[in-house]
């Protein structure tokens, strides 16, 4: 088990109080025990809870089936595939590709690459070897839209390649009976691996979703697995203090109860990919009913620590430590993982920590209420396109260069009169910043410029700082942002592709999904009452993001 301390400093009390509560209720049993007395709400949401409890059976539904995994990933290199995509989005997506950038790939195993982006220049990139790719395609409902568009595209790329069994290249990661599950043993899928119902996506990495994919690159399951178990053991401790699901829980807890509700992650550069997974997990179980822990990550060392952080450095083996170290009067907690494969065990002590947040924040940590808020305003506006073949766009109160700046209700309000390239003068107090970017993930030279503009804004600011891809941050941060505490304001970017990229069988394109969710999320932030700006860039021109974001920091400074 890994090793953890914690040090609550200004948080004791409140810390201590929440200790003295879990130990009360012994709420490690009641937890691994599936007691849903414990949980608030009533008989219809303890309901709900009891079918999203499977993950803490995860490691006993996915140990016997280490065979057949590791026998699958066998027959996969010895079919000739030179790579594997997964088609996922949120849950089904961001722990396959920590344990991708953790684990790497082992050798003479394909290379592995993640789709979790409609982008057409995204789409593009990660279907361009058709012929000799096994697509996994993971979801959990099976009716996600942006991993069946992908489908749809890699299925039509397999068929024009002369692969008219293109149903022997795709594998299917889903639940029993869903779309999906049927599509797969109806158009002949090479397998379908069929997870229990009751796991919830985010907390999904040590059932199928994760293990799959981990399969794939030759990653060694049993000492993954084993490192998870000893974590198991380890969170089953009575004692909440020596418990370090539970403890870290309490600190998390303690933080927002007391107005230190930035969880600040810390890592070795080996690690940063894991931020993305504790983004999704913290965030979409915590921000809810105006309350949340709000995970931040990937802050630039440089950046100013606040007085509403509590920070969490995690270490790993011989990787070079964080260059970013914790002030000494903050609350904090360090985790000493021995080396990569104790990814396994950090994956369930978050979940187990997230649990317990939730419980003692009062909330539901595995329901997502608001994130179908932003699916809907998609399906209007996608409707709205197939009627007049072309998307409304929100009135800009300001042009910059050809890029159209157009603010919401609460944004408007909050300015009083100011010209909206003032926008980031509303950071302050104890808000964070989020930044909602729909263009190519990780793609230079925009990353660049998108790093220094979110650095500029922690330097001019000094506020703690979201960063997120579209619409991957949909079905992760997503969450948050709209069901959480109302201290957030986001700059939603957004620019047209040179090139679209159609969607076989739907009457709109790629770039016109991609445009939709991101006016629909800007939309959707409106509407429940948050401070936001759209950038509708004119073009993919690194000048004229640049261009944006030097006038926007100018106003700030």
């Amino acid at each position: 088990m890994t090793p953890f301390s914690i040090d609550p400093g200004p948080l004791a009390p409140q810390f201590t109080l929440n200790l003295n509560r879990l130990n009360g209720l012994s709420f490690a049993d009641a937890l691994w025990s599936k007691r849903l007395d414990v949980w608030t709400g009533g008989p219809s949401v303890q309901a709900k809870i009891a079918n999203r409890l499977g993950w803490l059976d995860a490691l006993t539904f996915v140990t016997p089936q280490v065979g057949r995994l590791r026998d699958f990933a066998g027959s996969i290199r010895e079919a000739g595939f030179t790579d594997v995509v997964l088609l996922g989005m949120g849950g089904s997506s961001l722990a396959p590709e920590v344990l991708h950038r953790v684990l790497g790939v082992a050798d003479g195993f394909p290379r592995f690459r993640m789709l979790d982006s409609v982008d057409p220049d995204a789409v593009r990139a990660a279907l361009d070897a058709p012929s000799t790719t096994l697509f996994i395609l993971a979801s959990k409902s099976g009716s996600t839209i942006e991993p069946n568009s992908m489908a749809a595209e890699a299925q039509r790329r397999l068929v024009a390649a002369g692969h008219t069994a293109w149903g022997s290249r795709f594998i299917a990661i889903t639940d029993e009976n869903t779309a999906l599950h049927r599509r797969a043993l109806q158009e002949g899928f090479r397998d379908v691996f069929v997870n229990p119902a009751d796991i919830g996506g985010r907390y999904s990495a040590l059932s199928f979703f994760g293990m799959v994919p981990a399969a794939l690159m030759g990653a060694d399951l049993d000492r993954l697995l084993e490192s998870a178990r000893q974590m198991e053991t380890a969170c089953r401790v009575g004692d909440a203090q020596q418990n370090p699901g539970l403890a870290l829980g309490a600190l998390m807890a303690a933080g927002t109860a007391a107005g230190r509700d930035k969880l600040t992650l810390l890592t070795p550069d080996a690690l940063a990919s894991f931020g993305l997974w504790v983004e999704q997990l913290v965030a979409e179980s915590t921000g809810k009913l105006g309350k949340g822990v709000v995970p931040i990550t990937g802050e630039s060392p440089t950046t100013p620590w606040s007085d509403d952080r509590v920070g969490i450095t995690v270490t790993s083996g011989a990787a070079s430590p964080s260059d970013r170290q914790v002030p000494a009067n903050a609350p904090r907690a360090s985790l000493s993982m021995a080396d990569a494969y104790d990814i396994g065990a950090e994956f369930l002590r978050w979940e187990i920590a997230t649990a317990t947040a939730g419980w003692l924040l009062e909330i539901n940590p595995f329901d997502e209420p608001n994130v179908q808020q932003a699916k809907d305003a998609t399906r209007a506006l996608l409707d709205t396109y197939q009627q007049r073949r072309q998307l409304p766009s929100p009135e800009a109160h300001a042009v910059i260069g050809g890029a159209r700046l157009a603010l919401s209700s609460a944004a408007e309000q909050a300015l009083n009169g100011t010209a909206a390239d003032a926008f980031l003068g509303l950071a302050n107090d104890s808000t964070y910043v989020g930044i909602l970017v729909y263009l190519p993930p990780d793609a230079a030279p925009f990353e660049d410029g998108l790093h220094q503009f979110r650095d500029d804004i922690a330097r001019t600011s000094g506020r703690p700082t979201m960063f997120g891809y579209g619409p991957r941050y949909l079905h992760s941060t997503g969450q948050l942002h709209k069901g959480g505490a109302n201290n957030g304001i986001f700059v939603v970017i957004t620019a047209d592709a040179a090139e679209d990229l159609p969607i076989p069988g739907e009457p709109f394109s790629f770039g016109v999904l991609e445009s939709a969710q991101a006016i629909g999320d800007f939309q959707s932030l409106d509407r429940t009452g948050r401070r936001a700006l759209l950038v509708q860039l004119p073009s993919r021109d690194v000048s004229a993001l640049k261009g944006v974001t030097e006038a926007l920091i100018a106003r700030r400074t």
